[in-house]
């Protein structure tokens, strides 16, 4: 990437490849929430609750936003799919 930039191209494109590599997969945000891909929405949402607020309770706010971007990650999977208009 320090070539990248020194080769002209756009910081932004550079800044939007760092960005994209700490992008947390469904996998890792399965992992984190301790679902499986045969869960629930249900079941999913009641793990976040749990794990978020034991980690404010603990007061830790790393965890906090793992869970939390866990279930971000898992809430695209999960969106009903909007019916299309023709």
């Amino acid at each position: 990437m320090a070539d990248a930039s020194k080769n002209g191209v756009a910081q932004e494109a550079v800044q939007n490849i760092k960005r994209s590599s700490k992008t947390m997969t469904e996998a890792e945000a399965r992992q984190i929430l301790g679902v499986t891909e045969d869960s629930s929405w249900e079941e999913i949402v009641q793990k976040y609750d749990n794990l978020f607020e034991r980690n404010a309770k603990n007061r830790s706010f790393y965890l906090q936003s793992k869970v939390h971007r866990a279930k971000e990650c898992l809430e695209e999977v999960h969106k009903p799919k909007e019916p299309e208009t023709k």
